[in-house]
C-alpha cells in the first residue's frame, strides 16, 4: 500500500502548492479565495496529466510486446510496471519449461521404435512422428491438419477407424506393398485419437517361416515312419523267405538311419543357433580338417569319383589355422564335401581347395563337375529343407539341412557362404573366413600340441 499512499500525499502536495501559489498571485486583485480555488484547480489538473502521461507510456509498452523493460517511474505507474514486467517473466520462463518438457517428450516418442499418431475430433492428424509417417506413407510436417482417411485409403485401416471398435489391432499392407503394418486406436481426451502402429512384416515371415518348419519337419518324419510301419505290419502279417526279411530289414535300417540324421542336423541347428559365437583365440589346423573330411568322403565315393585336396605350399613346419570351433569347421566342410559327391556323377571329380588371400582372407572351396543348380534356385539353397528336386534328394539321402549348416557355421566365425553354379557345369561352394580368423604359425612342439583330433565319425551333423 506505499504506492498508494505516496500517490495520494504527491497529488495532495501538489494542490496545495498549486492553491498557494494561486492564492499569492490573487491578493493583488483582492481575490485570494477565488487565486486558491482556481490554482488548485490548476495544480489538480496538472497532476491529472502528468500521471495521464505515464499511464500513456506504461499503455504503449503494454502493447509494443517487444521484450523492452517496463518505464522505470515512480510511484504508481513504476510499481505497476514493476509488477506486470515480473509476471510476464515468470511466465515466459514456465511457457519456456513447459515447451521444454514437451519437445522433451516428443523427441521421446521420436525414437520410439513404434509409430505414434494424434488424431484430433476430425480425424486430422495433430503430430506423428517419422515411424508411424513411413508405416502410413505421409509426410510428418506437409501432412499435418489433413484428415487421415483422406492420405490413407487401406479399406481395412477405414472401416476400423469408422467403426469406432478400438478393442483389438488391425493389419493391412503397407505403403507400396513394402509390408504389413498393425495399428492399434486407443481414444483420449475429447474424442481424440492416439494411433500407435508397428511395422510386422519380419514377425509374419518369422511366423511363416516357423510353421513352414514344423510341418517340413512332419513331413520329414512322417514319411519314413510311414515305411518303418509298412514294413512292420509286412514282417508280421506275411510269411516272408530270409532273403525277403533281409531286405525288408536293410530297407527298415536305412529310414531309421534317414531319421537319426535328420533329428541329428535339427540338434546341430539348434546348438547353433543357442550357443555363443566360437573363441577367436582357439586355433584349428586345416590340414587335419581336410585329411578327415577326405577319407569320409573317399568311404561315401567308394572309388566311384576322383577327390582332390590341395593348398598353398607352406616352409617345413608352418600351418595355416582358422579361428574356432572345430566341430562345427569340420562338419561345414564335410556338409559340402559329401554333397558334391552325391550330387556328382560316377567318374566326376570333386576338388577341395584352401588358400589365403594376399589381404589374408582365408578361402576353402569344393567344387565338383556335377548337375548344377539352376539360377533360380541359388539364393535359396541355404533354406531350411529347400530342395532343388525333393524326390532326388531324398534319392540321395540327404535331409534339406546341410547348407543350413554351413550357412550358420560360416557366419558365426564371422564369414560367409558363396555359391556358384550352371546346370551341367558343376557347382563352387567357398567358405570365406575373414584375415582376423585366419594365420599361419610354426607347428607345437610335442609337449604343446593339442589333444588328439577327434575322428570324423564324432563330428556333428556331417552328412546334410
Amino acid at each position: 500500500m506505499g504506492w498508494l499512499f505516496s500517490r495520494l500525499l504527491a497529488a495532495l502536495l501538489c494542490v496545495l502548492l498549486a492553491g498557494v501559489t494561486g492564492w499569492l498571485a490573487a491578493t493583488a486583485f483582492n481575490l485570494p479565495e477565488l487565486g486558491a480555488v482556481l490554482g488548485a484547480l490548476l495544480g489538480a489538473l496538472g497532476y491529472a496529466l502528468f500521471d495521464a502521461l505515464r499511464g500513456q507510456r506504461f499503455l504503449k509498452w503494454l502493447q509494443a510486446r517487444d521484450g523492452s523493460a517496463a518505464p522505470r517511474d515512480a510511484g504508481f505507474w513504476g510499481e505497476v510496471g514493476y509488477r506486470v514486467e515480473r509476471s510476464t517473466h515468470l511466465l515466459q520462463d514456465q511457457i519456456d519449461h513447459e515447451r521444454g518438457q514437451l519437445l522433451q517428450f516428443l523427441s521421446a516418442i521420436e525414437a520410439s521404435p513404434n509409430g505414434v499418431m494424434l488424431l484430433d475430433v476430425n480425424d486430422q492428424i495433430g503430430w506423428c512422428n517419422s515411424v508411424a509417417a513411413d508405416h502410413f506413407g505421409i509426410d510428418p510436417h506437409r501432412d499435418r491438419q489433413q484428415p487421415i482417411t483422406n492420405l490413407v485409403r487401406a479399406p481395412t485401416f477405414v472401416s476400423y477407424l469408422q467403426a469406432g471398435l478400438f478393442d483389438e489391432a488391425v493389419s493391412f499392407p503397407g505403403p507400396g506393398a513394402r509390408g504389413t503394418v498393425s495399428v492399434l486406436i486407443r481414444p483420449y481426451g475429447d474424442s481424440m485419437k492416439l494411433v500407435l502402429s508397428q511395422d510386422i512384416t519380419e514377425r509374419e515371415r518369422n511366423d511363416s517361416m516357423r510353421r513352414g518348419f514344423v510341418a517340413n519337419v512332419s513331413h520329414e518324419i512322417r514319411t519314413p515312419l510311414t515305411v518303418l510301419s509298412g514294413f512292420i505290419e509286412t514282417m508280421s502279417s506275411l510269411q516272408l523267405t530270409d532273403v525277403e526279411r533281409r531286405r525288408v530289414i536293410e530297407l527298415m535300417a536305412q529310414q531309421a538311419q534317414r531319421m537319426q540324421h535328420l533329428v541329428g542336423d535339427l540338434l546341430t541347428l539348434a546348438q547353433l543357433e543357442g550357443s555363443p559365437r566360437p573363441a577367436a583365440d582357439r586355433w584349428v589346423p586345416v590340414q587335419p580338417l581336410l585329411t578327415q573330411v577326405r577319407a569320409a568322403a573317399e568311404a561315401l565315393s567308394t572309388g566311384r569319383h576322383t577327390l582332390v585336396c590341395s593348398g598353398a605350399a607352406l616352409p617345413e613346419g608352418v600351418v595355416d589355422s582358422i579361428a574356432g570351433a572345430e566341430q562345427e569347421l569340420h562338419s561345414a566342410i564335410a556338409n559340402l564335401v559329401n554333397n558334391a559327391i552325391r550330387y556328382t556323377p560316377n567318374g566326376g571329380e570333386v576338388h577341395v581347395s584352401w588358400t589365403v588371400r594376399s589381404d589374408g582372407v582365408g578361402e576353402l572351396e569344393v567344387r565338383d563337375s556335377g548337375i548344377g543348380i539352376a539360377k533360380e534356385h541359388l539364393p535359396r539353397l541355404t533354406e531350411r529343407f529347400y530342395r532343388v528336386d525333393g524326390s532326388r534328394s531324398r534319392d540321395t539321402g540327404g535331409t534339406g539341412l546341410g547348407l543350413s549348416i554351413v550357412k550358420h557355421v560360416v557366419q558365426r566365425h564371422g564369414g560367409e557362404l558363396e555359391i556358384q553354379s550352371e546346370p551341367g557345369m558343376g557347382s563352387s561352394f567357398k567358405l570365406v573366413f575373414p584375415a582376423v580368423r585366419v594365420r599361419m604359425a610354426a607347428v607345437p612342439s610335442e609337449s604343446q600340441a593339442s589333444p588328439a583330433q577327434p575322428s570324423a565319425d564324432t563330428a556333428v551333423g556331417v552328412v546334410g
